[in-house]
């Protein structure tokens, strides 16, 4: 890989099939596709996604790959958690999906979760010790969980905890956090 070129990495994104916020699930995708990155999304079904702008207007539809339940286990390098509150709420009740966020820490391989992403980490259990950022709203249940430090900064990544951990706050932050994402899986 040279150049900022993502040849050969692997992504997977995880999202229910309603309620992802559209910018969060599509500004990585299509970036780290542009970059060559083979990006898979997994959902609850394979019917399609309807994502939402601003938590309430429909957004793009999107096909996902494969459904939570038929992930196995795929060797992704990056585990990508987009937020949208809806999405978000419903993704952590998903068992599939909570393991697939435990095997990935377990593991050693990165975690990107966004906004209400994190939510996903608190269920899973794999934010203790951590410093991270998230959507404000989210504070008390990350620090309620374990966490070391939760920030205000547009991205945190923390390398301490056993896996690489890249969190951001909202969808304004998603130059820094695509940008984090890219690098990571730049030299890893």
């Amino acid at each position: 890989m040279t150049d900022g070129r993502l040849d050969g990495r692997s992504v997977l994104a995880l999202v229910t099939n309603y309620g992802v916020e559209q910018d969060e699930l599509l500004v990585p995708l299509r970036k780290l596709r542009n970059d060559g990155a083979d990006v898979s999304v997994a959902a609850g079904s394979t019917d399609s996604v309807q994502t939402l702008q601003g938590a309430k207007d429909l957004g793009e539809h999107v096909d996902p790959d494969v459904s939570f339940e038929a992930l196995g286990a795929a060797p992704h390098d990056l585990l990508l958690i987009p937020g949208g509150t809806l999405n978000a709420d419903h993704l952590r009740l998903q068992t599939a999906a909570v393991d697939t966020v435990k095997a990935f820490a377990a593991s050693g391989r990165p975690v990107a979760a966004i906004c209400h992403g994190p939510w996903a980490l608190v269920e899973a259990d794999v934010v203790r010790g951590r410093t991270l950022t998230s959507y404000p709203s989210l504070r008390t249940d990350i620090t309620n969980a374990g966490a070391a430090a939760w920030v205000d900064e547009p991205v945190v990544v923390d390398r301490a905890g056993g896996y690489p951990l890249i969190t951001s706050r909202t969808p304004k932050d998603l130059d820094d956090f695509v940008a984090a994402i890219c690098e990571q899986l730049t030299h890893s």
